[in-house]
């Protein structure tokens, strides 16, 4: 199953300025990106994307498609993230708040240049759990 690249992209511009928002206005922001992400997990449905299907001028299937198992794992490296930053802000510890803050704002920028970290990493792991059983 696929979907179309600009939905892809609304979703990490999304994550990108929910984020950005929480670390220059308030961190109680992140609440945003990562519940939608947990229900994201939980339902396999971005609502980002859902409600993002309207603007699409043409059929679905005339953009370039992305992998969904491939945005799944992302999500699950972003949430995993804002996670661990929600945590650090809520034990006082910042310096590793902003860290995981500023990792997914870095990983859902450079995916919106075109390059996906959360893609290399999934590679790799792919081709080490390939050689293990070979």
């Amino acid at each position: 199953m696929t979907i179309p690249k600009p939905l892809v992209q609304t979703n990490q511009a999304f994550i990108v300025a929910t984020v950005l928002a929480a670390l220059l206005l308030h961190p109680a922001i992140l609440l945003l990106p990562f519940a939608v992400g947990v229900y994201t997990l939980m339902t396999k449905k971005n609502p980002v994307i859902l409600f993002s299907r309207r603007f699409l001028n043409k059929p679905m299937a005339d953009y370039q498609q992305e992998d969904r198992d491939q945005q799944l794992f992302n999500q699950w490296i972003a949430t995993i993230c804002l996670g661990l930053s929600l945590v650090f802000f809520t034990l006082g510890i910042p310096l590793l708040a902003y860290a995981f803050s500023i990792m997914v704002i870095i990983a859902a920028g450079v995916a919106l240049m075109g390059y996906c970290i959360g893609c290399t990493i999934r590679y790799r792991y792919m081709m080490w759990k390939h050689n293990r059983t070979a």
